[in-house]
């Protein structure tokens, strides 16, 4: 079973767009939030993310991973198909 992915974005954000396409690169399904304004939401998100509001930031099994950088970061590392082959929270 795959890992659950999701992602809170902004249509226009370039470091949503790039994070995305990362993950349809790699055929990765994903739960995408697109918050564009909505000021509850991102709060909602910014609990999930232990404060973090900038966009986009990632979820990998209910797991908080960061943002476009830090998924780039760990695919560049190799850590990232393992993290998304799991399909439990660590």
């Amino acid at each position: 079973m795959a890992a659950t992915v999701e992602i809170y974005t902004w249509r226009t954000c370039p470091f949503c767009i790039r994070a995305k396409n990362l993950l349809n690169q790699k055929g990765v399904e994903f739960i995408e939030y697109s918050i564009d304004g909505d000021e509850e939401a991102r709060a909602k998100m910014a609990q999930r993310a232990n404060g973090r509001r900038s966009l986009p930031q990632i979820f990998i099994n209910d797991r908080h991973v960061g943002g476009c950088d830090d998924i780039h970061a760990l695919e560049s590392q190799g850590k990232l198909d393992e993290l998304l082959a799991s399909s439990t929270s660590l």
